[in-house]
Order: structure tokens, then sequence, then C-alpha cells
């Protein structure tokens, strides 16, 4: 028996099986690459899922949460901590938000949603309007947006008043915008669904439909944010400013976070002392890591790297004129390769066995949302590659 395969049965033992089997155990990484227990070595395309913005043991990341760790880890929030400061600062640079804008920390993105959930439920209304095809978290707040009925059903009743609307059609956003809404919570590109990309008049509409009849817009940049799709947030794309934002994944480069930005001072007023809470948001050694992770993104160029890059696979994918191949949809390194027959997760098996690591979020569309460090040469390989992988995924 491989280490591997020992490792898996033991993790089969012990962990409650709401994951599955994993494929793989990993041990290391550098870049955008990272090892197996056997020793294998894969070019990571998936990077944590949007998380591993950096990619894997970056110096500027470790030496933060090293120097961290030795001087603060935690020290809940009957206090706070430069970093904390620090970071909700920068954030607030980054958003472009404007005077009166405020940072609230959490853990997760499930946990900023479930903030932002109380933020429109500050409004007086209890109406929210979510869109299909949405993830927003799992748990039973953000579940209640999310959109799949298999993630939704076991788990029902849950919070009532949440209406889902065709993603991307103005009209029936028009139609489901009421006084009664407290708020329309959308992705600024849709993750889960397969890197969906709507119009920029889409989130514009969103955004004069919640104006006139006093609704908050939330954006989730859960999956989006931190330069991932050559801006720093998504919305920054349209033009809009929304009221709140929803942010985590890469924002601590691996080390857990998730935060809500709230856009001036009226919004930020309607949660006061009391009404939310958490023991380790915004701790130091999480906020430490996020102050890394924008220092090295703003010093190393990364956010336009991401569109350069993103634009370079878009086209070295489309130029080589696969028969399976239909299209490739996305912004920046938040991509998805679209096929024609429903063989994604052939390809993706076909792709670990070659030493790549990608994500078949849909039967016929590979996510790709790798390492911002990505260079040139490491998309030339996977496309290289591709391919041999759709012929293995089809044979």
């Amino acid at each position: 028996m491989s280490k591997q395969s020992e490792l898996l049965a033991r993790y089969e033992a012990s962990m409650l099986g709401v994951f599955g089997r994993p494929p793989l155990v990993l041990t290391h990484g550098d870049g955008a690459y990272v090892w197996d227990a056997d020793g294998k070595r894969y070019l990571d395309l998936v990077g944590g899922i949007a998380v591993n913005v950096l990619g894997h043991g970056h110096p500027a990341l470790v030496s933060a949460v090293s120097k961290q760790s030795a001087e603060l880890v935690h020290i809940s929030n009957l206090f706070t901590s430069e970093p904390q400061i620090r970071l909700a600062e920068r954030l607030l640079e980054v958003a472009g938000a404007p005077e009166g804008s405020r940072v609230y920390f959490g853990n997760s993105g499930t946990e900023a949603i479930e903030a932002a959930i109380k933020l429109s439920r500050r409004t007086g209304r209890t109406g929210i309007v979510a869109a299909t095809g949405a993830f927003h978290g799992r748990t039973t707040g953000a579940l209640a947006l999310t959109h799949k009925v298999a993630y939704r059903e076991p788990f029902e009743p849950l919070i009532p008043g949440v209406t889902h609307v065709e993603y991307g059609d103005v009209a029936a956003l028009r139609a489901a915008v009421t006084e009664e809404v407290g708020a329309v919570f959308l992705e600024a590109v849709q993750g889960e669904a397969g890197v969906i990309v709507p119009s920029r008049e889409y989130l514009q509409a969103a955004r004069e439909l919640t104006s006139a009849v006093g609704a908050l817009l939330v954006i989730d940049e859960i999956q989006t944010g931190i330069g991932r799709t050559g801006k720093w947030f998504a919305f920054q794309h349209t033009g809009i400013q929304p009221d709140a934002i929803t942010i985590a994944k890469g924002l601590g480069g691996g080390v857990p976070i998730g935060a809500m930005v709230t856009f001036g001072e009226s919004v930020s007023k309607l949660l006061t002392k009391g009404q939310h809470g958490t023991t380790f948001g915004g701790n130091p050694l999480a906020c430490a890591a996020g102050l890394a992770v924008l220092d090295a993104i703003e010093s190393e160029g990364l956010v336009q790297h991401a569109q350069e890059v993103g634009d370079y696979l878009a086209a070295a994918v489309e130029g080589l004129g696969l028969s399976q191949v239909t299209g490739v949809r996305g912004l920046g390194l938040m991509r998805a390769i679209l096929l024609r027959d429903e063989i994604a997760p052939g390809v993706a098996s076909a792709a670990m066995n070659a030493g790549f690591i990608i994500n078949p979020v849909r039967p016929q569309a590979i996510r790709l949302v790798p390492p911002l460090v990505l260079s040139l040469g490491q998309v030339d390989d996977f496309v290289g590659a591709l391919p041999g992988l759709i012929e293995a995924a089809t044979a």
C-alpha cells in the first residue's frame, strides 16, 4: 500500500463523509505546483478553489504568518490589533469605498454572507432576491440564498422570503425588486454555476432598481475578489457602487478569513453594537496574512497579470481548434473551458493522471481558478496537454 492509499484509508475511517473520498493527499507546494504523498507533482489550476492567490509557499505570506504567530495569534473581539485596523483600511482603499464605509471581519465567505443577511434585515424588510445558479454558502442563512435544490432541500425549511430570479435577466429582476425587498444578492460572476459572466448592463440595472425602491445591493465577491478577474473586485468592471460586498477566499491566501465591506455611512450604521459578532473573526494572524496578500499582489502587479495571463489562456485554448471545445468564458484568471459533450469529469481525471489539477464544475465545463502567480509557460504546459486529456476522456 502506498503512503497515499494508507492516509486515504485513515481519512475515511476518521472524517465525516460530507466530502466523499478525496483523490489525493497533498503534502506541500511551491508557487503553482503541489505534491502528493507519493511524491508526484501537479500544476495546481484550482488554487484551493480561488483561495491560493499567491500560490503555495509565497515568501511574503510565510514571513508575515510566521512573524505574527510569534507575537499574537488570537485576542477575541474584546480587543483589537494593528493588523486588523490596517487590513480594514486597505480593504476600504482597494474597494474604492467612500467616507463612512466600514469593514466587518469573519472567518469565511458564508459568514460574510450571514452578516450581509443581517444587514438586509436591519432595513426593516424581510424580502431577499437572489439568482438562479447562485452559490452563497452552506450555513442555513446563506443556503437559503443558494439556488441548487439538492443543497437546500435536505435542510428546509430555511429562512423565508427569498426569491430566485434568472441570472442576467433584467426584466425578471425588475419584477422581483419591490418595496418589500430588503436586499438583492448577486455574484459579480457566478463561479459554481460554471463561470457565468453577466452583462455590464445587468449589474448596472440591479443598482438602479435597488436604489429606486430603497433596497440594498449586495455583491458577492467571495470568489471574484482580490484581483481574480483583473480588477481588485469584479464589480469595478461595471462602474457601480454596491451597498455591501462580501469577501473571503483569496483574501488570506489560504489562511481562513472573510469580510463584509459596507459602502457609505447610512448603510454602515444599520448594524450596531451587539447585533452581530464572532470570536475568531479578524484575529491578528488572519489579518497579517491578508495584509501580506494585498501588499504582494500590489507590489508584483498581479491584478494586471491575472488579466493578461487569463486572456492568454483563453486565446490559447480557443486557438487549438478542438471540436470538443465550444469556447472559453470568464474574466482574468477565473475561466471555464466549455465542452460540447458531458465529459468534464473524465477530462479532470485524465488531467490528474497527467499532473494537472482542474475542476469539472459542470458536466460540460472545466473551471480554472489558479494562483495569480501562474506563468505563461505553465499555461502553455496545460494547453499543450489539453488535446490528449480530451482524447483520453472520449476514448
